[in-house]
């Protein structure tokens, strides 16, 4: 039941940060620096975007799986 726990709140912390927060901070850092050619600014984006996603989803699993620790029928077995 814990590992459903963390999935659930990596997936929920993922879409929730796809919708309102990857966007936003990928086109913030691509407008402070200068590019030589647009492939440049796409690549950099969409890896700003995947990067914010995924420590997003980390840290969504990290606290569904410290939530999830309630719903474990071993708790000690971590």
């Amino acid at each position: 039941m814990r590992y459903l726990v963390a999935m659930i709140f990596a997936a929920t912390f993922a879409a929730v940060t796809t919708v309102f927060l990857a966007t936003p901070v990928a086109s913030w850092i691509v407008d402070k620096l200068k590019f030589d050619s647009p492939d440049q600014v796409a690549d950099l984006h969409s890896a700003i975007f995947l990067g914010v996603n995924l420590l997003a989803m980390l840290i969504g699993w990290t606290i569904g799986w410290a939530l999830g620790r309630g719903f474990s029928t071993n708790p000690d077995d971590d």
